[in-house]
């Protein structure tokens, strides 16, 4: 193997992870030749909607993953949250890195907390998720929708924003650890399902490239923590449409995970705390989802359908 070539968004933040998938890979065959190709996906072309008025899944990763599957890209990177539960045919998650820090990171000039928030002050997030719960401890809050890269978003804090909110990954593995005013953890926030974690992406077919992702990049424990949180996903059905939120952990040879469901105005938060064994972690996925849908969940998927429709 002589030379691959990687498909990535364009933002900093997707190339500094691309750079990190590259090295990992040139340390492993030293000599290899590596490229790179900028893709521009939908997700990135629309800026002015709110992700969840855009519609549909993929939307940061489906032009990659055709890019793939006709042969212009070997590899594709992506923060495993943008991927969705189900795979296209004929590509696979060849490789899952070290997962980051999996938090979402309050960020704000002034402010140390959302607690600590003035009645009534502007907070700008992409994500449903993030306002449901935000909302909850803070009815009084006034969330704006912010989209566009991590420098983008910082930027609008700057100019006239009380606080953002994203997450801590992108933020630590853009040397931006400083701008953390804090962590938000659960059971208060739970992450997105994925958050933290880059995944690399090939074909099925390409077991030379298979082989080399699973010696170079490889991370056993965060496998087996993405393999629980996309199995609730799938479960569940939910999109950039629904507050939706997912966490494992591995403590010893238990899986500890939680769920989150609610509506985007906080109002309705429910939340779902499962142990299981890291031997099925997929069956921990599906019993939060199950218990989270047994517990008021449904009833909360099947109104944001029907409001959506």
């Amino acid at each position: 193997m002589r030379s691959l070539m990687i498909g990535t968004r364009g933002s900093r933040l997707a190339i500094t992870q691309t750079e990190m998938v590259a090295a990992g890979l040139k340390a492993a065959v030293p000599g290899i030749e590596i490229g790179i190709e900028i893709i521009h996906t939908k997700g990135d072309k629309i800026l002015d909607v709110p992700l969840a008025k855009v519609g549909g899944k993929g939307l940061f990763v489906k032009e990659i993953e055709e890019a793939l599957l006709d042969g212009r890209c070997d590899l594709a990177v992506h923060s495993l949250k943008d991927v969705p539960a189900e795979l296209p045919d004929g590509l696979i998650l060849g490789a899952a890195l070290v997962r980051e820090v999996a938090y979402d990171a309050f960020v704000s000039r002034s402010w140390q907390c959302p607690k600590s928030l003035p009645q009534g002050a502007r907070v700008g997030t992409s994500s449903l998720r993030r306002q449901a719960m935000l909302m909850a401890i803070r009815p009084d809050l006034c969330v704006v929708s912010l989209r566009g890269n991590v420098e983008t978003r910082l930027r609008k804090l700057d100019e006239g924003l009380d606080a953002i909110v994203l997450a801590a990954a992108g933020l630590r593995r853009l040397g931006l650890s400083d701008r953390i005013s804090a962590f938000l953890t659960p059971p208060e926030f739970v992450p997105a399902a994925g958050q933290g974690i880059v995944v690399v992406e090939c074909r099925t077919d390409d077991s030379e490239v298979l082989d080399l992702l699973r010696r170079a990049l490889e991370h056993a424990p965060t496998r087996i923590v993405m393999r629980a949180e996309r199995a609730f996903l799938a479960a569940m059905g939910g999109g950039c449409q629904v507050p939706l939120g997912a966490f494992a952990r591995i403590e010893g040879e238990a899986i500890v995970m939680a769920g989150m469901l609610g509506r985007p105005d906080g109002t309705d938060l429910r939340l779902v705390n499962v142990e299981g064994s890291v031997k099925s972690p997929e069956d921990a996925g599906r019993q939060v989802a199950q218990q989270l849908l047994a517990n008021g969940g449904r009833q909360i998927l099947d109104e944001l359908e029907a409001a959506a429709s």
